[in-house]
């Protein structure tokens, strides 16, 4: 198989599923000719004109509420925010129309939508390009909420939220659509939506994680294992819906958990994830179920040596498995 960083693999899911089926269409901001601000879109518009990759107003609100509209007529639209940080003007129209769309309707109506952007830090965006919203979203029933890490799920999962009947938020941290590469077959493959991936196997500590902190994880974990200890690493890749069934396995086998997310550790995502561990695994556990995140600070800050304070790295989550290893 080729090797493709995330990226291409964007790429290539968004090509396929346009020639798969003529429903398809990419609407956002310089998706068209200029292929989009991380060239994600590069090529689509030369391959099926302006009528299928449709560069929009700078205005999310419209973005979101057009890409509505055309799902409710029978089209199947991808709209791309330029970044994450930028959805708030369209929060409305996705959390109070598409994600209730189906419910509003008692099941006449849905809303095959995927709404694509990069999210996270670490590339000196800074206070307005570095967010990650992806826990407000998880929070809202009707919507289905991706974060892959590698490029064979961005490819395959990209793909599945295209074929959904309902709305999907597909976040691509920005920071591994270069660096992070794999093998990705050419042929057209889907992965499931709502399945996490143990991508290394443990006995003495279950990692939780997704998008670029998992491959930060992977990192910590191998660290460890010299010194003897064995840590599970899950890619969850799906946060809405979230595979319970992994989750408390993974946990009830090794009864220690660290969850790992970008995203401020106060409210975060992480949150949902050591409540049910809480909740459902209790007398498996041997320590306390832990999260690691973000420090409490409204933004990322531009500065490289304040940026590198405030992101998480391999260092702080081996720091973390140790802390809770030796409970």
């Amino acid at each position: 198989m080729p090797t493709k960083n995330v990226l291409e693999a964007v790429r290539d899911g968004m090509f396929e599923e346009m020639q798969r089926d003529p429903r398809v269409l990419v609407l956002g901001e310089d998706v068209g000719r200029h292929g989009g601000v991380f060239r994600a879109t590069d090529g689509l518009w030369k391959e099926f004109g302006d009528m299928r990759v449709v560069d929009t107003p700078l205005a999310e609100l419209s973005i979101v509420g057009i890409a509505i509209g055309l799902a409710l007529n029978g089209m199947l639209p991808i709209a791309e925010i330029q970044f994450a940080d930028f959805m708030a003007p369209a929060f409305d129209q996705i959390v109070n129309e598409a994600a209730r769309m189906r419910y509003r309707s008692a099941g006449d109506w849905t809303c095959p939508l995927v709404i694509r952007a990069p999210y996270g830090g670490g590339i000196h965006g800074a206070l307005y390009h570095s967010q990650c919203v992806e826990s407000f979203y998880a929070h809202v029933p009707g919507l289905k909420v991706i974060c892959p890490a590698t490029p064979y799920d961005a490819k395959g999962l990209l793909k599945a939220a295209v074929r959904d009947p309902d709305p999907v938020m597909f976040f691509e941290h920005k920071k591994t659509y270069r660096l992070i590469k794999g093998e990705v077959p050419d042929g057209d493959y889907t992965v499931p939506i709502g399945k996490a991936d143990i991508k290394r196997e443990g006995e003495h500590l279950s990692l939780f994680s997704y998008g670029m902190m998992l491959h930060h994880s992977l990192e910590a974990a191998e660290r460890v294992a010299r010194d003897g200890i064995s840590v599970e690493v899950i890619d969850l890749r799906t946060l809405r819906p979230l595979d319970t069934e992994a989750v408390l396995a993974s946990a009830r086998k090794t009864g220690k958990c660290l969850i790992v997310y970008e995203d401020n550790q106060f409210g975060g995502y992480g949150a949902e994830v050591a409540a049910l561990i809480a909740e459902h695994a209790f007398d498996s556990l041997d320590g306390p179920v832990m999260r690691l995140g973000s420090p409490e600070a409204p933004a990322v800050p531009f500065s490289t040596p304040m940026e590198e304070w405030f992101m998480l790295n391999p260092d702080k989550i081996e720091a973390a498995i140790r802390t809770l290893a030796a409970y």
